[in-house]
């Protein structure tokens, strides 16, 4: 049992995992710590699998525009696995003028950093895509966005990284961090002692208590987001879809199934103890919801649904820095319900960050220290 590397990565979804690989690939040794039986099991496996640039805050843009031009287009012959990415376009719906506005801003975020984004009306939508209900009045378009599969995406990442010689514990989950010499070097686990150069958090919102032990608070908090997958469907669409107010969204995989991920605001009422589970009220209130988009869905059959936690931050987008106080740290969470299309940037970018502070994409404003109080 390998119990030190360069680098020991916590949380092997497919951020972790970009990161094994990214930082593997540079040659340094690593070492991925999960601590469930599963590598992808949190939100990794359990989100619509958009791999957009619109809708998103000018802050993170960087990581999905430079992803999108440079990294996902290569994406699956790199890592050898195909990972089903269609660059189709992305349509957020709306269907009220209070829609349109919210819309409107966000095309105005993205072409201010450069974004091909536009809103269009409701023929052109129906013209883009002829499955859109008449309630449809509007849309912002996005030509260049797209998705992929996340499940696929993940499993690339991961069997890469083990070509790579990334070392990986499941069934391995962080008891402690310690430093040695004055830099966070040690990691406690319920299965043994790892110590590495550099410690990087990379587990979603369990990040939040085990950096709490050395001292350092994001403030995010767990939101529970449920999704569904019907059976397979003639082939409608190729685009990424979305609406103003973020209930669904989702697309038609390359089988022709269609994954939807979404929100009621109901989730709080689910009895799940603290396990993400779906439930009665809320599949059904999300799929209504669909069906007003697309009436076409009506008699399509779901086969399963599932639900997982988002790590939600305060302010929306993720922390992905080199953390001063704590020398050896790396953060890479709280990516706030998006943050599968940046994964490519973000494990690119952290295996800079492992080398230095200078990154190719600029992630300024994404650093931990924007949450102390300002003199």
């Amino acid at each position: 049992m390998k119990t030190t590397a360069d680098v020991i990565v916590v949380g092997a979804g497919i951020i972790g995992n970009a990161i094994a690989y990214y930082t593997a690939k540079k040659g340094h040794s690593v070492i991925v710590l999960e601590k469930s039986a599963i590598i992808g099991d949190g939100g990794s496996s359990r989100n619509g699998g958009g791999v957009r640039q619109s809708g998103r805050d000018a802050r993170e843009l960087p990581l999905a525009m430079y992803g999108i031009e440079n990294l996902w287009p290569s994406l699956s012959d790199e890592l050898g696995y195909d990972v089903e990415y269609v660059k189709k376009g992305n349509l957020r719906l709306g269907k009220t003028p209070e829609h349109l506005k919210i819309l409107e801003g966000l095309a105005k975020v993205g072409q201010s950093c450069g974004l091909d984004m536009r809103m269009i009306d409701g023929k052109e939508v129906r013209a883009i895509n002829p499955y859109m209900s008449d309630e449809v009045v509007g849309a912002s378009w996005c030509p260049t966005d797209g998705h992929a599969n996340p499940l696929k995406a993940t499993l690339a990442f991961y069997m890469k990284a083990r070509e790579l010689g990334v070392q990986y514990y499941t069934e391995t989950g962080v008891t402690g961090l310690k430093k040695k010499a004055g830099k966070l070097k040690i990691v406690e686990t319920d299965k043994g002692i790892f110590e590495g150069d550099t410690v990087i958090l990379a587990c979603g919102i369990g990040a939040r208590p085990i950096a709490s032990q050395i001292g350092i608070d994001v403030p995010m908090k767990p939101v529970l987001i449920e999704a569904l997958v019907t059976e397979q469907e003639p082939e409608m669409f190729p685009q990424m879809l979305g609406t103003a107010e973020a209930d669904f969204y989702g697309h038609q995989t390359a089988h022709g199934s269609f994954v939807f991920g979404g929100s009621s605001g109901l989730e709080d009422v689910n009895g799940d103890n603290g396990t993400p589970v779906t439930h009665s009220i809320t599949a059904p209130c999300i799929c209504r919801g669909i069906i007003k988009y697309m009436p076409r869905l009506a008699n399509a059959k779901i086969v399963r649904t599932w639900a997982g936690w988002m790590d939600h931050v305060v302010d929306g987008v993720p922390v992905i820095d080199r953390v001063d106080e704590v020398p050896g740290l790396i953060l890479a969470c709280g990516f706030s319900g998006h943050g599968f299309g940046i994964a490519p940037s973000v494990g690119m970018t952290v295996s800079e960050l492992v080398d230095g502070p200078d990154t190719t994409i600029d992630i300024s404003g994404l650093t931990y220290d924007r949450f102390k109080a300002k003199a």
